[in-house]
C-alpha cells in the first residue's frame, strides 16, 4: 500500500467520523428544538386556558391575531415579573433543559475527542512497536542471524516494509547457505582433485625413478613403463580438461548452438570415439531405431556426453558382448537407452553415480569418477534429463531424454 493511498484512507476515515459526529449533532440539536417548542407550546396552552377561563367573553381571534403578529412592544412587561427577557427564559424549565444539552455536547465532543486521540495513540503505539521489531529483525540479521520468520500478510506501508525486510532475509539466508556449501563444495572438490592427481603422479615419478635409476633396464619393462606413464599422463590430461569444462559450466560461461542434428550419424561419432577401448574388450554395439529420426541440441557437446556414457558401459561391459543403443522420438521428447548386460552397479553407489569424484565399489582402478558427472551436467544445461537403471551382475541401462 502506497503512502498516496494510506493517506487517502486517513482522510476517508476522517470524514466519516466527522459525518457521524454531525449527524449526531443535527439529531441533538433537532430533539433540542422539538424540547424547546414542546416546553414553550405547553405553557402557552396553558396560558390560553387561563384566560379563556378567567375572560370566557374574550374573542380568540384576537389572541390568535396577538400570537401571529409581528409587532414588537417596547415596554417590557415581564420585567415585572422579574425577568429580562434577554438573558431570561420565559419557561423555567426550558432553561434546565438547556443546561442539560450543553452538557450533552460537551459530553458528545469529548468522547469524540477521547475516541480520536485513543485511534492516534493506538496507531502510534503499533507503528512504533513495528518499528521496534524490523529494527530488531536488521539487528539479528547484522549478526548473521538469518532463522527469522518475520512475514506479515497484513496491509500498511509497515506491513509492507516487514515484508520486504523478510524477503531480504531470506534471500540473505540463501546467499550464507550458498555460500558455506561453496566453501565444503570448493574444498571437497580441491581435496578431490589432489587426490585424484596424487595418485597417478606418484605412479609416474616411480616409473621414472625406475628408468633413471636403471640404466641397464631391458627394452621391454622399459616399454611397458613408458606405456603407463603415457597411461597416466592420459587420465591427468582427461582430469584437467573434464574440470575445466565443468566450471565453466558452473560458471554459465558455456553457450549452446542448437541445430538439428541425425540422432544415428551422432551416436555412431561416439562409438567411434571409444573403438580402441572396444577392441581391447571385443564388445560391439548395436543400434536400434529410425535412422531419419531427428534431434534438436549442441551435437558436439551432446556426443562427448553421449561418449563418456558409452566408455562407462564399455568398462562395466563383459569380453565379447553386445552394448545396445535404442533411440526414438515422441511428441513430448526424444529418448536414447544405452543398455549392457555387464556386472551392474551396485544398490548404495545407484544415487551417486553422477557424483563428482565418486567411486563405486565396482569401478574400476582407472576410473576417476568425472565422466559421467560431466555427461550429466552437458546432458541437462542442453534440456535433457539422464535416468540410471541397474543390477548388480544384472547390467546397466542410461536413459536420457530430451525435450
Amino acid at each position: 500500500m502506497s503512502n498516496k493511498t494510506i493517506y487517502l484512507k486517513c482522510i476517508f476515515v476522517s470524514l466519516i467520523a466527522v459525518l457521524i459526529f454531525n449527524v449526531f449533532n443535527a439529531f441533538l440539536y433537532k430533539y433540542e428544538y422539538r424540547t424547546y417548542t414542546t416546553n414553550f407550546n405547553m405553557k402557552l396552552n396553558e396560558l390560553i386556558a387561563s384566560i379563556n377561563e378567567n375572560y370566557p367573553g374574550l374573542d380568540k381571534n384576537e389572541i390568535v391575531k396577538i400570537l401571529n403578529s409581528n409587532n414588537k412592544y417596547e415596554n417590557n412587561i415581564l420585567r415585572e415579573y422579574g425577568i429580562d427577557v434577554d438573558n431570561d427564559a420565559f419557561i423555567l424549565k426550558n432553561d434546565q433543559e438547556f443546561n442539560k444539552f450543553i452538557k450533552m455536547n460537551i459530553a458528545l465532543i469529548t468522547t469524540l475527542g477521547i475516541i480520536l486521540i485513543s485511534i492516534f495513540i493506538i496507531y502510534n503505539y503499533q507503528k512504533d512497536k513495528k518499528l521496534k521489531e524490523i529494527q530488531n529483525y536488521l539487528e539479528e540479521i547484522n549478526k548473521k542471524n538469518y532463522k527469522l520468520d518475520i512475514e506479515d500478510n497484513r496491509e500498511g506501508e509497515l506491513s509492507i516494509l516487514k515484508n520486504e525486510v523478510y524477503k531480504t532475509t531470506v534471500f540473505l539466508k540463501e546467499q550464507a547457505e550458498n555460500s558455506m556449501q561453496d566453501k565444503i563444495n570448493l574444498k571437497d572438490s580441491i581435496s578431490d582433485i589432489s587426490h585424484q592427481l596424487k595418485t597417478p603422479l606418484t605412479s609416474i615419478s616411480i616409473l621414472l625413478d625406475n628408468i633413471i635409476e636403471n640404466p641397464d633396464m631391458d627394452m621391454a619393462t622399459r616399454s611397458e613403463f613408458i606405456k603407463d606413464i603415457r597411461r597416466e599422463i592420459i587420465n591427468i590430461n582427461f582430469l584437467v580438461q573434464a574440470l575445466l569444462k565443468l566450471s565453466k559450466f558452473d560458471a554459465n560461461a558455456i553457450e549452446f548452438t542448437n541445430k538439428e542434428v541425425n540422432i544415428k550419424k551422432m551416436l555412431e561419432t561416439s562409438i567411434k570415439n571409444i573403438l580402441p577401448l572396444c577392441d581391447l574388450k571385443k564388445v560391439e554395439f548395436e543400434l536400434i531405431g529410425d535412422s531419419t529420426d531427428k534431434l534438436v541440441c549442441d551435437e558436439k557437446w551432446q556426443i562427448e556426453a553421449i561418449t563418456n556414457i558409452l566408455k562407462n558401459s564399455v568398462e562395466y561391459s563383459n569380453v565379447g558382448d553386445t552394448i545396445y543403443i535404442k533411440f526414438k522420438e515422441n511428441k513430448l521428447y526424444t529418448q536414447i537407452d544405452i543398455k549392457d548386460s555387464g556386472k551392474g552397479i551396485d544398490k548404495e553407489d545407484l544415487p551417486h553415480i553422477f557424483d563428482r569424484f565418486y567411486k563405486g565399489k565396482n569401478s574400476s582402478k582407472n576410473s576417476i569418477g568425472i565422466g559421467l558427472a560431466l555427461s550429466k551436467t552437458i546432458i541437462e544445461k542442453n534440456g535433457g534429463r539422464i535416468l540410471v537403471e541397474s543390477k548388480l551382475d544384472g547390467g546397466t541401462t542410461f536413459v536420457i531424454r530430451y525435450f
